[in-house]
């Protein structure tokens, strides 16, 4: 699994014109599920995210974790995060993992987060997103199990 994770002070997620998805401040991952993942990856990622200290404290050092300040997340499937540039300018996402794989396991990830504590909505996997970020810092972490 590869995760692009970016704390936000706001994101939405609008499919053909209606917002599905909506918070404040918090985190918006975008998660890319390979052939070989399992719900453990899933689980084990749910975790590091849940705990990951990119909020700032009352001295402006990252040390607060998304459960710490209380915030929210947003999971948006992201099969591009596999893409092979090797050859040519047309990227081949052949390392990605097939739909009936990577929807349920996109859910299960979302639900551990839930589980973790951290209020967590989802896109619509396979549909065609607006994604709205407010990056607050900017920070983004890449993760990869």
């Amino acid at each position: 699994m590869k995760a692009i994770v970016q704390r936000v002070q706001r994101a939405s997620v609008t499919v053909e014109e209606s917002c599905i998805a909506r918070i404040e401040r918090g985190l918006v991952i975008l998660l890319g599920v390979g052939p070989g993942d399992n719900e453990e990856n899933a689980r084990a990622l749910a975790r590091k995210i849940a705990l990951l200290r990119i909020f700032e404290d009352a001295q402006g050092k990252m040390n607060l974790s998304v459960l710490d300040v209380k915030g929210a997340a947003i999971v948006v499937s992201q099969f591009t995060l596999f893409a092979d540039t090797r050859k040519g300018n047309r990227p081949a996402f052949t390392d990605a993992a097939p739909p009936e794989l990577a929807k349920p396991l996109c859910a299960h990830f979302a639900g551990l987060l839930r589980e973790q504590g951290v209020p967590s909505q989802e896109g619509e996997f396979g549909a065609h997103m607006v994604v709205e970020i407010i990056n607050d810092g900017p920070v983004t972490i890449s993760l990869e199990l």
